[in-house]
């Protein structure tokens, strides 16, 4: 601690308020503190803290979602939560907000806490780093993409077999121009979910090569300004597909300022507040974030009691294609 103190330029009864949490601590000495010990490696000593139970363990685990404000973060949330509290455990969440430094910043503030393990939905980047807690003992389980770097167990949706199944029901109806609009292109679950449109224009002998298909699209307002192009554009698709809820908002936008949300079919991958109550109905594959934050609460427990040998085992759980009135459009 003395090293951590003398590193950071503060006394050791600060670094011990930074180390248990403690309020009067400003930010910028408490990110000193915490990338002191970073460096350092430091961990407090268990042998003289009151931290850990009888067993050696907190009690607790770290959960690091995108932002517990978003639906998904939150049903994820909300079933990590439940899972735990029938173990008797308590859960220590906080949001990346996509940003990998702060992923990194959070990791060490949670390891300072002795949680018995983490649960990480990873941002885009390299989790190599987690290595540090694997040697260390605490278990890390990835939620919604596996990790980059680090050979760890991951509980996902099955991304592309709910696209495929979404993409081919819009080519039952007889659609052969849909267009694809997709999230940022460095994520893994944005490539399965171009897969799954791809393999299934192949299946039906539709050519990629000939649809509209943009990528890489990060907020509502870009996919509404997208698809209002492609909309205004001589070769206007029958339909649409979008590969993430919030490019679906903006493609919804964009139908409806131009008066084609009856004319151009659209189904969308991931349901959102009030879907089903639009005009017309927006069709999605839906997640299932509650099971998959209640897995992955499992299979972190599993790990630290070591009652499986899952270092590189990818859960994938099932979507739903929800049908509503915008996924039954028929080509003109």
């Amino acid at each position: 601690m003395r090293d951590v103190a003398a590193l950071a330029g503060v006394s050791l009864k600060t670094v011990s308020r930074v180390i248990n949490r403690e309020s009067g601590v400003s930010p910028e000495v408490v990110a000193r503190v915490d990338d002191a010990a970073a460096q350092l490696d430091y961990r407090p000593d268990m042998n003289a803290s009151n931290l850990r139970r009888s067993d050696g363990r907190t009690g607790t685990v770290g959960l690091l979602l995108e932002d517990v404000a978003n639906e998904f973060s939150a049903a994820a949330h909300a079933g990590v939560e439940y899972a735990a509290r029938q173990r008797g455990i308590a859960v220590l969440a906080s949001s990346t907000l996509g940003d990998s430094e702060r992923e990194r910043g959070l990791v060490r503030a949670l390891s300072l806490r002795r949680v018995d393990g983490l649960i990480v939905a990873p941002c885009p980047g390299d989790q190599g780093y987690l290595a540090a807690e694997l040697a260390q003992g605490v278990p890390v389980v990835f939620i919604d993409r596996p990790g980059r770097g680090l050979s760890a167990p991951s509980v996902v949706s099955d991304n592309m077999v709910g696209a495929r199944r979404g993409v081919e029901h819009l080519l039952t109806l007889g659609h052969r121009s849909i267009a694809f609009l997709g999230g940022i292109s460095a994520v893994a679950t944005a490539q399965e979910r171009f897969g799954g449109y791809t393999a299934a224009l192949a299946a039906a002998g539709v050519p990629s090569a000939d649809q509209t298909i943009v990528r890489d699209i990060g907020s509502i307002d870009m996919a509404a300004g997208v698809a209002g192009a492609i909309l205004d554009g001589p070769d206007r698709p029958t339909a649409i597909f979008s590969a993430q809820n919030q490019i679906t908002m903006g493609v919804v936008r964009a139908l409806r300022k131009r008066g084609l949300q009856h004319q151009i079919a659209l189904i969308g991958f991931d349901d959102f507040t009030l879907a089903d109550l639009l005009d017309p109905g927006v069709a999605v594959v839906a997640q299932d974030p509650r099971a998959i934050g209640e897995r992955a609460l499992q299979v972190l427990v599993d790990a630290m009691e070591e009652s499986v040998d899952g270092a590189t085992s990818e859960i994938l759980v099932p979507t739903t294609l929800i049908i509503r009135p915008s996924g039954e459009i028929r080509p003109e």
